[in-house]
């Protein structure tokens, strides 16, 4: 059966001589492993179209659940990024997070569209990196089904708490403990406390058209960050590389 569908490449893996093996993520199919024959020759017509980032139009052969590219068109390369070091590693994280959060072959048309305007506002708009990660991050674990409760203190239930614990996912005031004494809590401007509230509710279109001000940014960067890798219990080898060009 031959399927036709839109798709970021978020992995590739060279596979035998010339081919590679891809993780796409599309919005019909969710996340697909596809065998692409012959793309890493330099006479394939379809090699751009099956590099890292790139969202393309694919054309799929499936048999007995294996999918393999018969004909694939580039939609957008993303140049921007793929001309500038720093970008290009902090996409990448997007891209290994997204494979990590996104399960195989359940669709999920949201993330596709949150990964798409992150790597749009990384490279076309310019904003900042700090502000496109942080956004990025929050949203991914919200629509992964790990949206923290921003109402208010957790333990007390005041409405503006000046702690996040990651390991919950929850707001506290610096003064208010649960019986978990051993929990990560951050500290959080109302600045900060803003940003997370509005990165939680605001439409797919508006997620990065925040403004934020350090040390404020920062400080949400290192919540964002921590409450990912926390919730998940992993590091990230793309972050790492991108953390290690400002060192």
């Amino acid at each position: 059966m031959y399927i036709k569908t839109d798709g970021i490449v978020l992995r590739e893996v060279a596979y035998q001589d010339s081919d590679k093996l891809l993780t796409v993520l599309t919005r019909e199919y969710g996340k697909l492993t596809v065998r692409a024959r012959g793309v890493r020759s330099s006479r394939s017509r379809s090699k751009a179209a099956c590099q890292l980032l790139a969202y393309s139009e694919f054309t799929l052969l499936e048999r007995g659940g294996r999918y393999a590219v018969t004909e694939a068109t580039a939609k957008e390369m993303f140049p921007e990024l793929r001309n500038d070091l720093e970008l290009l590693s902090l996409a990448s994280y997007f891209a290994q997070a997204a494979d990590v959060l996104s399960p195989e072959g359940e669709e999920n048309p949201p993330f596709v569209s949150l990964l798409l305007n992150a790597l749009y506002a990384l490279g076309r708009l310019g904003l900042p990196q700090k502000l496109v990660k942080a956004a990025f991050e929050l949203r991914a674990m919200c629509l992964s089904g790990y949206e923290p409760d921003l109402r208010g203190c957790a333990v007390c239930g005041a409405p503006e708490p000046d702690r996040f614990n990651i390991s919950q996912g929850v707001l506290q005031c610096a003064a208010c403990r649960t019986e978990e004494e051993n929990d990560i809590r951050l500290p959080m401007s109302a600045g900060t406390r803003a940003a997370l509230r509005y990165l939680d509710s605001a439409p797919p279109s508006r997620v990065f058209s925040f403004r934020l001000a350090e040390p404020s940014l920062s400080e949400l960067g290192q919540i964002t960050e921590s409450y990912l890798c926390t919730r998940l219990e992993r590091g990230f080898s793309t972050l790492d590389f991108y953390k290690s060009l400002f060192l």
